[in-house]
């Protein structure tokens, strides 16, 4: 971890390597969609919007002429769509080396995913946790391969109430909703990098946060908009700490990337911490099996 100024042209040619971003039709995942194809990698961009995918799939391709990008549909609100998304790829390819989960909605008002999910939990930490789960035959066969979980600084204002996880018996409050969200992937990336030691064939697990990085996701955060004219940095610098989590070979299972400035806001990605919160074992357990009995997932 020595290089503290790790930007995309610390990236090697990715030459015959299959990466799948979801959530790339904008922000971050259009932005590592977009810097991985132009170093030679088969990227597939897992949308709920396939005509905006196809969008920016094109800008990709007229801007690297040999590029392969291919855009697939997913919605990570519905299992029935992760459970498609994921038996097509099984199907189509034989190898998985990077997956970046990405995709994710910010303090939206309260609403329910398909299989009756709290909204943001549910795409955020449940939708990701199916996913991986049914991609995992096709990542452990695949010598290298890595998982990166995104979370956020939000996750330190997260608690998650484990008998109520899905807020019917709460008055729905969208920002620590957001936050519980966000924890819950830093649970997921640590309890998975703890299982994979038991397991040579396991893909590295990492995770990462952008810091406070310019996105449409932030359309229902009110003053953050606001704010982000002062304090935010462009998407090419927000995309870094997840590209770094999925690249770099020193990076280990467990490790968590973030950028290095100001309260982790802004700069180049380094090894940062999470809370203490985030390192409850117990917690991180439980809602592991919670996420199991939700979706019908078991790894």
């Amino acid at each position: 971890m020595a290089k503290s100024n790790w930007n995309s042209k610390d990236i090697p040619d990715q030459k015959g390597r299959v990466i799948i971003v979801t959530g790339a039709t904008s922000g971050l995942g259009e932005e590592a969609s977009r810097v991985m194809a132009g170093k030679n990698a088969r990227v597939i961009m897992a949308v709920r919007n396939v005509n905006k995918g196809e969008i920016v799939a094109a800008e990709i391709r007229e801007e690297f002429r040999d590029s392969e990008v291919e855009v697939r549909n997913l919605d990570l609100s519905s299992l029935a769509s992760v459970k498609k998304f994921s038996d097509d790829i099984i199907k189509d390819y034989n190898r998985l080396d990077i997956l970046i989960n990405n995709a994710g909605v910010m303090m939206c008002p309260y609403s329910k995913t398909a299989d009756g999910f709290e909204i943001q939990m549910g795409t955020n930490h449940l939708g990701h946790f199916a996913l991986t789960g049914y991609l995992m035959p096709l990542l452990k066969s695949t010598e290298g391969s890595t998982i990166v979980a995104t979370s956020s600084a939000a996750h330190r204002a997260g608690n998650i109430d484990f008998n109520d996880l899905n807020w019917e018996n709460r008055k729905y409050n969208k920002s620590r909703a957001y936050g519980d969200s966000k924890l819950a992937n830093l649970y997921f990336a640590y309890e998975l990098a703890e299982r994979s030691q038991k397991d040579p064939d396991f893909p590295k697990v990492t995770a990462a946060h952008p810091g406070w990085t310019r996105t449409e996701l932030q359309r229902h955060a009110g003053m953050t908009s606001f704010l982000n004219n002062f304090f935010s940095q462009g998407v090419d610098m927000g995309t870094l700490p997840s590209l770094r989590a999925a690249i770099d070979p020193e990076a280990q299972s467990g490790d968590y990337f973030g950028p290095k400035g100001f309260m982790e806001m802004q700069g180049y990605p380094v090894k940062v911490k999470s809370n203490r919160r985030s390192h409850d074992k117990a917690a991180a357990r439980k809602l592991w099996e919670l996420s199991e009995e939700m979706t019908g997932i078991s790894y």
